[in-house]
């Protein structure tokens, strides 16, 4: 299985080295101290720190050569930055063996996370004011460089990060270079850092090669590898594109390695122990759900109608697994709280990316963040409501699963077939007979095999209750505002079932 691992570990060091610059380490230290038993013992950082150094020689060489054939590099404006750079990586090794496992490890987890965060919230680095390439640096740029240089010369050896994230930033922000330029020009200071460190480690710690030769040899043939494909890919995209790609794998990557890492203290938290649970189950019914939307989506020609419903009975659905699945109501209510605190900031990042209105279907601008935060939100108030002062999670289960069927059901119907409008009100117009009949009938039946087969309650106890919602629900769907009944029909429908099961 760790042979697994380190294949997965190269592949990602070798995207990220292609595709942002970043160091090998950045991504393959967390996974091998993590995922991997052989590097758990005391110097099982350090080996792995080498061995990334290792794969960022030919990664970052085969990178630095793709970005030289599209004209992106400047060494006039980096010069000084490697001279600093290659004089205090080998003084940073050494002080890493001396560091030890806790605190170099701990350290690069955390580093990687942030790395994440910082590209999601600014996925483009670039100031307005870029330079001209071969530009000279005037005095304040050979100050940052000289400052800058120190300080990343040292981390390189201490963290072995190869100061890819760290240069970037420096290149981009402070000496305005644009983006690509500076991933061309800090992966060819990486070469030679990358080199410098990998020999100092091994120098200091010769078990690396006895012990680990096979290990490194396959982590450096797909790293290379890896570093060229998306060194490729990297120079024929945007950007913003590249910074959010980036961003994503990283933040993922260190806050699962993180959360594996401090399991253990985890676990003396019973709720947060819980809420991670909760949250681990949720994505594990997401992923396989993406995976199958993404294809129909982009290679198929479904109504965009019937492709936002199959969305919905995705949002609804992994709400009702995952609630039924949680040990308290305390985590399912922070589970929800928890993503919807993460997926506003998300979307609103992504409004801009040409997929994003192609993937999703929108009525107005900023109509689906704002849908999932007052779904997610809503979820978390019916869980409180339901489970916790009512001691009843069932009726939030059938209210959720009542709503989501019966809403999809109506648009599936309703906009193909619906030949008769509902002519009460101007808002009501909009909608047929056809649908709303489609919504009673599927909400109905949906909460009598949920509530007789699931939950084992008699049919003569639950088939009024039923009926009433899944009349009250439609009534309610009827003559609420577009983007309400997320809320005001789940509500209708709960207080209902609190009331008569």
């Amino acid at each position: 299985m760790e042979w697994i691992w380190y294949i997965i570990a190269a592949l990602g060091a070798g995207i990220g080295t292609g595709l942002a610059g970043l160091s090998a380490a950045t991504v393959m230290v967390p996974i091998l101290i993590v995922l991997c038993p052989s590097f758990s013992g005391e110097t099982g950082a350090y080996q792995a720190t080498a061995i990334a150094l290792a794969s960022d020689i030919l990664g970052s060489a085969v990178t630095t050569y793709t970005y030289a054939k599209h004209k992106n590099i400047d060494l006039k404006r980096g010069w000084i930055m490697l001279v600093c750079i290659l004089s205090m990586c080998t003084v940073g090794s050494y002080v890493a063996f001396l560091a030890g496992n806790v605190v170099l490890g701990s350290f690069t987890l955390f580093l990687t996370f942030f790395i994440g965060i910082r590209f999601l919230v600014k996925p483009d680095t670039s100031r307005k004011e870029q330079a001209s390439k071969g530009e000279k640096l005037d005095w304040k740029g050979v100050a940052i460089s000289l400052f800058f240089g120190l300080t990343i010369g040292f981390g390189t050896g201490f963290v072995g990060t190869g100061g890819g994230m760290m240069m970037l930033v420096v290149f981009t922000a402070f000496l305005g270079m644009e983006l690509k330029t500076a991933v061309g020009t800090s992966t060819f200071i990486m070469t030679f850092t990358a080199l410098i460190a990998s020999v100092s480690h091994i120098l200091i710690h010769p078990a690396i090669i006895l012990e680990k030769w096979n290990v490194m040899l396959l982590c450096i043939i797909v790293a290379t590898a890896a570093s060229l494909a998306s060194a490729r890919y990297a120079n024929r995209v945007s950007s913003r594109t590249v910074g959010l790609v980036t961003g994503a794998v990283l933040t993922l990557l260190g806050g699962s390695m993180l959360l594996l890492n401090f399991r253990t203290q985890i676990r003396a938290i019973p709720l947060a122990a819980d809420t991670l649970l909760c949250f681990g189950r949720l994505i594990l019914y997401i992923i396989p759900c993406v995976l199958i939307l993404l294809p129909i989506r982009f290679f198929t020609k479904m109504p965009s109608f019937v492709f936002r419903k199959l969305l919905h009975i995705v949002a609804f659905t992994c709400f009702t697994v995952m609630m039924l699945a949680a040990r308290s109501w305390q985590s399912a209510a922070l589970t929800c709280v928890t993503i919807a605190v993460l997926i506003y900031p998300l979307l609103s990042l992504c409004e801009g990316a040409p997929w994003y209105d192609k993937l999703f279907v929108q009525k107005s601008t900023g109509e689906i963040k704002r849908s999932l935060l007052m779904l997610f939100f809503m979820f978390a108030a019916v869980i409180t409501v339901s489970w916790g002062l009512f001691h009843n999670p069932h009726a939030a289960a059938a209210s959720i699963l009542m709503w989501g069927v019966g809403d999809a059901s109506a648009a599936l119907v309703g906009i193909p077939f619906g030949k008769h409008k509902v002519k009460i009100t101007p808002r009501t117009a909009k909608k047929s007979w056809e649908g709303s009949c489609a919504m009673f009938l599927i909400s109905t039946l949906t909460g009598i095999l949920f509530l007789w087969l699931y939950c084992g309650y008699p049919l003569g106890t639950l088939l009024p209750c039923v009926l009433t919602m899944a009349l009250a629900g439609t009534a309610v769907e009827l003559f609420s505002p577009s983007e309400w009944d997320t809320v005001t029909v789940p509500v209708t429908m709960l207080a209902i079932a609190l009331t008569m099961l």
